[in-house]
């Protein structure tokens, strides 16, 4: 169905009634309401019972009058819009954008100044934005800060992260919206640079769930030359307030008419399935803006990366792992991880099992002294280490039909590395390689910007939009937190932006119930580059003093490639750990990146996830199921398969006595004919998972 506009508009000046628009199946509802003070607010309902309650609205700009208060409605408008649309990669082959609208334009006494207030209302929830027409009373302008609240009514449960303006690679905390407090947080936890402002100031996504069982989400989507939204916690009242990153000299955002917000967005359902499957996140996004998208392929990819995470490898040349050696002679050591020699063995792996890629991690010269020391010339992004062959690699992948994935780790000097983009995309291109991986440890340079900046916000999307000129593709790390914009650019195939597998290699790791959560919240807004199939669990393997270790089972780590959606995906262990388990390294071999339908079949965030996807044009199916630290017994219809086909069930499963801790690498496989008529009895270790896949019969 395509476009339904303007059912009606009123045109009065001073009304000050409520307005509302519902969701389109009516559950939800949200209303606008101007106080008698001109101050903008709404509120949100959900099967008619208050989930959001009056909630204030406004801008306050720096050096002008704030826009909250004297504001009077010059119009108002609704209307429909219901029109599917199909992403490049996806969850799903075709995705349906379905809202009601409303649209109030404000106009302030004694400025004169104009503001429109857009409306959503899906039926997972709804949406808000602040549009500044173009007009002669705001032309240039500076936001000191935003004063969206969302006042909530109940002391939920809430899984959080501090907010730091910096980083967003903290584990989860599942704690009662009273009990957020950032000062109760193990600082040792890995990461290297933190902004926190405040103990109440947390990230979004956040994820909650209400005494009475409803699910709440509050996030953001679209945010273009803007900051990452974070929030304030008033901890007694259950209130929350935006608040916006600062530049290095403390504003949030410097605009020019016309411009908009981000949307600031709430999903809500008493079924945790409708906010873990929603795409009201990428259809809040504008559509695609690359014409020709045949060369954005997903890709299965190994490399050089973990071994040095647990110290086989360095990423130097000199093979020192210290990256503080400034004035050292650049002397090879056999440490390098990085040489042809074991490149190409990657290569031989990915070919011979059938990948897409290998990634290389320390190819370039600048990693013996580039983190810490907020040091701006480090990498060119051009130059080889003497014993990286980049000609003779480009060639002898291409040989092997691999492609090679590029490593750009800026080390935080954004500013470096926007002046040598281009020749460092050139340079991709003349080694055809199609897509890179870039890097952002450490503080940013411009000195005093931060990761969640509106600075670096335009940074991030720069890249993506420059790497599609050179027809690139783009998995960011240490990035700020996607919020769709893989829509408008689908080459921005995945982020990191959050807590990754590798933090369980040198840190305390990521507890058990951290791999559901985050289906939950970070990837509402895109694709996660985790890095999962992690066979050789406890790091005592590579040193006997060693105690950190991945805090799942060998079988959780293949159903992560089912229930942690990326059309990007990495066998991120080592070759010679695949081939010592090569049984359970077939379900990675077999797993599909791309889909035609995804069914979320259970769904309990910080518990467990079970998910359902068919390969893109094929009649195949993969299931991943995933819990927390406690084990779980459940069973699976399989009403999803096609009706009248049988299929081959190959069930990668928790062996008995299985646990995340004791008995991780315990899992057996085994194989079982079933129809769209079956069930499967899943039995989910201590930090366990079932990976199955289910290939039709001919």
């Amino acid at each position: 169905m395509k476009h339904l506009f303007s059912l009606f508009a009123l045109f009065t000046f001073g009304f000050t009634q409520a307005q509302t628009v519902n969701s389109p199946s009516g559950k939800i509802a949200l209303t606008f309401t101007l106080t008698s003070t001109g101050q903008p607010t709404y509120a949100v309902n959900y099967k008619e019972k208050t989930v959001v309650t009056t909630s204030d609205l406004g801008i306050k700009l720096k050096d002008k009058p704030s826009l909250d208060a004297n504001f009077e409605i010059q119009s108002s408008k609704n209307s429909t819009f219901n029109e599917p649309w199909k992403p490049v990669l996806g969850e799903q082959a075709t995705i349906l954008n379905h809202y009601n609208e409303l649209v109030v334009s404000l106009v302030q006494k004694g400025t004169n100044i104009k503001l429109n207030l857009v409306f959503r209302a899906f039926d997972e929830g709804v949406a808000l934005r602040y549009d500044f027409p173009k007009q002669k009373e705001l032309n240039y302008f500076i936001i000191s800060d935003e004063l969206t609240e969302f006042n909530l009514n109940e002391n939920n449960k809430v899984f959080w992260l501090p907010g730091d303006f910096d980083s967003n690679e903290y584990e989860y905390n599942e704690t009662q919206f009273s009990e957020i407090d950032n000062s109760k947080i193990n600082m040792n936890n890995g990461i290297g640079v933190k902004s926190i402002p405040g103990k109440y100031t947390i990230q979004t996504p956040l994820m909650m769930k209400s005494p009475s069982g409803l699910y709440l989400n509050i996030f953001e989507a679209a945010v273009i030359n803007y900051p990452v939204m974070h929030l304030k916690a008033d901890v007694t009242n259950y209130k929350l307030k935006s608040e916006l990153v600062p530049n290095a000299i403390g504003d949030k955002a410097y605009l020019q008419t016309p411009c908009v917000s981000p949307w600031r967005t709430i999903m809500i359902s008493d079924d945790a399935r409708d906010i873990v499957g929603s795409k009201m996140i990428l259809n809040l996004n504008e559509p695609s803006k690359i014409e020709d998208t045949s060369w954005i392929k997903p890709m299965k990819y190994v490399g050089i990366w973990w071994e040095m995470h647990v110290g086989n490898s360095t990423w130097d040349y000199a093979g020192s792992q210290n990256a503080t050696n400034f004035g050292t002679e650049l002397k090879k050591s056999v440490g390098h991880g990085a040489t042809t020699e074991n490149t190409k063995r990657y290569i031989d792996f990915a070919a011979k099992h059938g990948f897409d890629g290998v990634l290389v991690e320390g190819w370039n010269e600048g990693w013996e002294d580039w983190s810490g020391n907020w040091k701006e010339e480090v990498f060119d992004f051009v130059t080889p280490y003497p014993d990286f062959d980049i000609a003779g690699i480009s060639a002898y992948a291409k040989s092997k039909n691999v492609k090679m994935i590029m490593h750009h780790e800026t080390s935080g000097s954004v500013a470096n590395y926007e002046r040598r983009l281009d020749r460092a995309f050139e340079n991709m291109v003349k080694y055809n390689y199609p897509a890179v991986k870039t890097g952002y440890v450490g503080k940013i340079i411009p000195r005093g910007e931060m990761h969640d900046g509106q600075t670096m916000v335009n940074h991030f999307a720069h890249v993506v939009k420059r790497a599609a000129d050179y027809k690139l593709m783009v998995n960011s790390h240490e990035s700020s937190h996607p919020t769709g914009l893989g829509r408008t650019y689908p080459n921005y195939v995945a982020a990191e932006a959050a807590r990754g597998n590798e933090f369980n290699a040198w840190s305390i790791g990521n507890p058990p119930m951290h791999e559901t959560i985050l289906p939950f919240t970070r990837q509402l807004g895109g694709p996660m580059d985790y890095t999962p199939g992690i066979f050789e669990i406890k790091m005592s393997h590579y040193d006997k003093n060693k105690t950190e270790q991945v805090h799942t089972t060998l079988a959780k780590q293949l159903a992560l490639y089912v229930t942690m959606y990326s059309p990007i995906q990495m066998a991120a262990d080592l070759p010679e750990n695949y081939e010592k388990y090569s049984d359970a390294f077939q379900f990675i071999k077999d797993v599909a990146l791309d889909w035609d339908e995804t069914k979320y079949l259970q769904a309990e965030p910080g518990d467990y996830l079970t998910v359902a996807r068919k390969t893109k044009g094929k009649q195949s199916w993969f299931l991943g199921a995933i819990t927390d630290e406690n084990a779980r017994k459940t069973q699976i219809k399989l009403d999803f398969l096609t009706k009248g086909k049988k299929y081959k069930a190959t069930i990668y499963e928790d062996a008995k006595g299985a646990d995340w801790k004791n008995n991780p690498k315990a899992y057996k496989i085994r194989s079982i004919e079933v129809t769209n008529a079956s069930k499967i009895q899943l039995n989910l270790a201590p930090g366990g998972g079932t990976a199955i896949s289910f290939e039709p019969i001919q």
